[in-house]
């Protein structure tokens, strides 16, 4: 989150008392100028709150003076501003340059100059709201730089205000095309929460080569590109950050199967489960049994889904899954299995089964193993 330092604000001091004669200054005496400049050195030799001090006296003597007083004890309360940021107390520095700022006669780009400031400390101090306000104004008169426009979307973004915050994101991105990991980290955030998943994906994809030994960034980009209905793309996502390492270990692994098998690489999806399986990586369970079969059919691999999926019925003794297999059967003109698992099914109680086994060819074909194909397909 960018706020405006204490450093900053010194250097900003300098600046002021050698200010150009475009900003119309009241002149000031020798004497007053001296004791500025030695204030402003003490503020180098951190003597923080004796600057506080004589600044803050000084600017209560000058209230109610002529223009050059009025423009000194601006120039007292900036650098009473200056102490208390480095004390770190940024709502005292805040309330500082806001009374600068109300002085009668300080030109408008100086006021802006403490506005931004004031804007940075607010925040600092806990106050977000006030700091957006702030900062709100500022830029009706102010392009900004990329670092004021990260802020205004890290504001708005604060406060859930997620449209707002994308315009702000993009202007940011706008003025600067290589943002920092938190900036790109904001910028991905507000978008989706915006509902911009695609402008989202296209930042995290620009960090992924960024990324890795971060497995989150890779994770969320798959999940990205899954929102937007592009499972062939998290599938590719995930397999490289897998090549890379930065995926691992059993849950990644399931993971990169069920991609494989939504983003159209069902065998892939397959061969990855069975080589699991035999290396018990994945634990050899019904579920993981399921998966390798829908895998398998997914593919259109005959004879390894109806192998798979009796594999499945027989472990579960479920009458659908037996169903299943004789509907996928019956699908590819497979007789006898067909016949098989849907007697099986009929007999643990799958009604539907009947009709399936009353659709197959003449129950002679059936039992004699008859090639001849019809029926429904599944």
């Amino acid at each position: 989150m960018t706020t405006m330092t204490p450093t900053r604000l010194l250097c900003l001091s300098a600046w002021l008392l050698v200010a150009s004669p475009a900003l119309a200054a009241p002149t000031l005496s020798g004497a007053r100028i001296d004791d500025l400049r030695g204030l402003e050195r003490r503020l180098g030799q951190s003597e923080f709150s004796a600057v506080r001090e004589r600044a803050l006296g000084q600017a209560e003597r000058l209230a109610g003076g002529n223009a050059s007083d009025r423009w000194a004890r601006a120039l007292y309360l900036q650098l009473a501003a200056s102490a208390e940021a480095r004390l770190d107390d940024p709502l005292a520095a805040a309330g500082h340059l806001a009374e600068a700022r109300g002085i009668r006669g300080v030109e408008g780009v100086q006021m802006d100059r403490w506005l931004r400031q004031e804007a940075g400390l607010r925040l600092r101090g806990g106050q977000p709201e006030r700091a957006r306000a702030l900062l709100g104004d500022w830029f009706q008169r102010h392009g900004g730089s990329a670092d004021d426009r990260w802020l205004m979307a890290r504001l708005l973004a604060d406060s859930g205000e997620w449209s707002p915050a994308a315009r702000w994101v993009n202007r940011a991105l706008a003025a600067d095309d290589d943002p920092s990991e938190a900036h790109a980290e904001l910028a991905a955030t507000v978008l989706q929460r915006a509902g911009d998943d695609s402008g989202a994906l296209a930042l995290i994809e620009r960090r992924l080569e960024e990324a890795d030994g971060d497995a989150e960034t890779w994770r969320r980009a798959a999940a990205l590109a899954q929102r937007l209905g592009d499972p062939g793309r998290a599938a590719a996502i995930w397999e490289a950050g897998w090549r890379r390492g930065v995926l691992s270990g059993a849950e990644d692994l399931q993971q990169r199967i069920r991609l494989h098998l939504a983003g159209g690489t069902p065998a892939r999806a397959a061969e990855l489960l069975v080589k699991a399986l035999e290396a018990q990586v994945l634990p050899d369970d019904l579920d993981h049994r399921r998966l390798l079969a829908q895998a398998w059919q997914a593919a259109r691999a005959h004879d390894r889904a109806l192998s798979a999926w009796r594999d499945v019925a027989e472990r579960s003794g479920a009458g659908d899954d037996w169903l299943r297999l004789g509907q996928l059967a019956v699908g590819w003109g497979e007789w006898d299995v067909a016949g098989e698992a849907l007697a099986k099914a009929r007999d643990l109680g799958e009604s539907e089964a009947e009709e399936w086994l009353s659709s197959l060819p003449g129950q002679a074909s059936v039992e004699s193993g008859d090639s001849e194909k019809g029926g429904p397909t599944g």
